[in-house]
Formats: structure tokens, C-alpha cells, sequence
């Protein structure tokens, strides 16, 4: 078994002894410009084309991340970066889930305890006590219902908190009240104090956060988008802030990245900023989980994490 793995910007030593030692049985190499050996497997992260175009005999391409969005895009550019029935397959969760958790969990209690408002009153030199949010008035909705969203909505639930998720398709998860589809999307933002977007990046998602759903939602409600750059319409937010239907946004990721020196996010008051954090891939895990693919494949079962390619995720 032959295994290519290429990473633009980290070392990889480690992840080719880290597969080596899960799977004796197979040879795996750092793919470098000009290797055209065989390949059955490859592990990928913003792949240059040549490396996959003419590697129809994979048996999977599996993407060190939960998204996909940046190999997609690449073959959208280029068609036939991907190898036509080769199976794509991402990672579901590999340690992502819980980060994720923690990132919600810290930034909703700290809006929900107004702890972001005391940080301002201390830089002014005011003591002053507010009126406290109560559970019943603080609904909070999540954009995305997959094995991120689902667990952010198990931890919120699990603190008494009103949740309701928005998703392509319909979702049964204990706690929380599921709205999918378009037609739906405006029953699911009314009225929500806290929106987080965790939803995948495809162009039906594009643009999602925008001036009307911002609309939808509760007086003075707060934003967290831990999706994808694209999914904020970023002058629809500004707007928002400046007339106070949202009353403060937490930002992980962005449209270009790092964020430009001068965009209006990094000084406006009511904006807080974190470099792409909300989740890493975390080495072992997710070694973890390509050998657990791999060994399924070979063994004729699905792999965790197949892309529908259709869809984008």
C-alpha cells in the first residue's frame, strides 16, 4: 500500500511516522512536484493540481480538515484536480467537536453574564451593574447541525439554555428544535438572541449572515461565526452594529485571512477577533481516523466523513 501526503505549511515527518506506525504494511511518502508513482491513498491539504489529476487509481483522497471547501474551490478553477470516482473524505470530528464546544461555551456565557459590556464599563472607569439575561429571554440558534453543531447544541442544552438548529434537512436532536430549508430559515432566526454559524462553506451557504436574517433576530442579539468568511456579508454586519439590532459579534474566520491591517473589525468596539482558532486538526486524532478510513476501505465498508461532492460536504 502506497500513501502520498502533502501539507503546504507544516512538517511532514511527523504525520508520515505517525500513519507508518498505524499501518507497518504501508510505504508513505511526502508528495513532491514530479512524483508520478503510484499512489492508493492521499492525504491532502490545498493539494496543487498536478498532484491528483491523473491519479484516477486512488482509492481516497481524505482532506486534513472538517472542510472541504478550499479542494472544491480548487476544482471549480480547474477542472479535474479531482480524479473522477475517486472517494473525498474529510474529518467529522478528531477533537474538533470539543474545541468547538469550549469556543461556544466561553463566548455565549460571556455575552449571556454581560461580562463583554463590564470589560468596557472597567476601560471606562465605571462601576455599574446590569440587569442580568435570564435563560427563558436568551435563545440561542445554530446554523449547521452536524457533528459540530450537534455537539455546541448538546453542551448549550446541557446548561438549561433554549436552543434550535437551521439545516438542510430535518434533525432530531434531544432539546432542540430543528427548522430546515429555506422556507424556513426566518422561523429559525426570529427571535434569537445568540446566533452561531457553524455551516459548511458551499455557494448555497454563501451570504448567509446577512442584513435580513440580522433582521430576524431579537433586539440587541449577538453574532458568533466560527463557519467560513464567506458566509458574512461584512457591511450588513457593520450596519447592524452601528444601528444595535446586533449588539456584539464574535469573529473566527474571514473572508482573506490574516484580515487586513486596516478592516474596520479590528478597532470597532463591539467586534471581537480570533485568527481561525475555533478548531485545529489535532495530529493524532486525526491519524487516528484516516487509518480507521483506510482500513475500512480496504475491508469494502464506507469510510466516516465520504463528501458528497453535489452538496460540498
Amino acid at each position: 500500500m502506497n500513501i502520498i501526503f502533502y501539507h503546504p505549511t507544516i512538517d511532514s515527518k511527523p504525520w508520515i511516522e505517525g500513519i507508518g506506525q498505524r499501518l507497518p504494511q504501508a510505504q508513505v511518502r511526502a508528495w513532491h512536484r514530479g512524483d508520478t508513482c503510484s499512489a492508493d491513498y492521499a492525504l491532502v491539504w490545498h493539494p496543487p493540481q498536478e498532484m491528483l489529476a491523473m491519479r484516477g487509481e486512488l482509492k481516497g483522497i481524505f482532506v486534513m480538515g472538517a472542510g472541504v471547501d478550499a479542494i472544491l474551490t480548487q476544482e471549480q478553477r480547474a477542472p479535474g484536480t479531482l480524479p473522477a470516482g475517486v472517494p473525498l473524505i474529510r474529518l467529522e470530528d478528531t477533537g474538533m467537536a470539543l474545541q468547538m464546544q469550549e469556543y461556544a461555551l466561553a463566548t455565549v456565557l460571556r455575552y449571556f453574564r454581560r461580562l463583554d459590556e463590564y470589560q468596557l464599563f472597567q476601560q471606562q472607569k465605571q462601576w455599574r451593574p446590569l440587569t442580568a439575561h435570564q435563560h427563558g429571554d436568551f435563545t440561542i440558534g445554530i446554523l449547521g447541525a452536524g457533528v459540530l453543531g450537534r455537539a455546541v447544541a448538546e453542551k448549550l442544552t446541557s446548561l438549561k439554555f433554549k436552543v434550535r438548529s437551521w439545516s438542510r434537512t430535518p434533525k432530531n436532536q434531544p432539546g432542540v428544535e430543528s427548522f430546515y430549508g429555506k422556507e424556513q430559515l426566518n422561523d429559525f432566526a426570529n427571535g434569537c438572541k445568540l446566533l452561531i454559524n457553524l455551516l459548511p462553506n458551499t455557494p448555497q451557504t454563501a451570504g448567509v449572515l446577512n442584513r435580513n436574517l440580522f433582521n430576524q433576530l431579537a433586539q440587541q442579539s449577538y453574532l458568533v461565526n466560527l463557519g467560513r468568511g464567506t458566509h458574512l456579508v461584512e457591511g450588513d454586519l457593520l450596519n447592524a452594529l452601528d444601528s444595535g439590532q446586533i449588539a456584539a459579534a464574535t469573529l473566527d474566520v474571514f473572508v482573506r485571512e490574516p484580515m487586513q491591517r486596516m478592516h474596520p473589525f479590528w478597532s470597532h468596539p463591539r467586534v471581537s477577533i480570533t485568527p481561525h482558532i475555533g478548531a485545529d486538526t489535532l495530529p493524532e486524532e486525526a491519524m487516528d481516523s484516516i487509518v480507521a478510513n483506510i482500513q475500512a476501505i480496504e475491508a469494502g465498508r464506507t469510510p466516516i466523513g465520504l463528501v458528497d461532492l453535489a452538496r460540498g460536504y
